[in-house]
């Protein structure tokens, strides 16, 4: 059985984001997003404790740039869900913090949806 260590709650998402890890960069969906990191969709997940530089953004709110690490990947399978990443992030200072709750809310309000 596994065991979820999730701090915090996930939102879905339909925002995109740039991923990049030494020699590659991804421009990948996000998935789902919380305070604490991201499930980036994509067929070529990096290694599991890769550190990444993520760049996302979303309506008003300017870039967020944040550090992350993979936590976990998927490859592709049709019976598991998704291939793709379970990204955590490190270290937030606080006006990127602010940035990630602003965008958000504003997945939980639609506004990057367009509606």
């Amino acid at each position: 059985m596994r065991t979820d260590n999730r701090k915090n709650a996930r939102f879905p998402s339909r925002l995109r984001c740039w991923c990049e890890s030494e020699n590659i960069t991804l421009y990948a969906r996000i998935a789902n997003l919380s305070e604490g990191g991201l499930f980036l969709q994509t067929h070529t997940p990096l290694d599991t404790g890769r550190r990444t530089l993520l760049r996302l953004s979303s309506g008003e709110v300017r870039e967020v740039m944040a550090e992350a690490t993979v936590v976990w990947s998927r490859p592709q399978r049709h019976d598991k869900g998704p291939p793709g990443m379970g990204l955590k992030f490190e270290a937030l200072d606080s006006s990127a913090q602010a940035l990630l709750r602003r965008i958000i809310s504003e997945e939980q309000r639609g506004v990057a949806f367009g509606s």
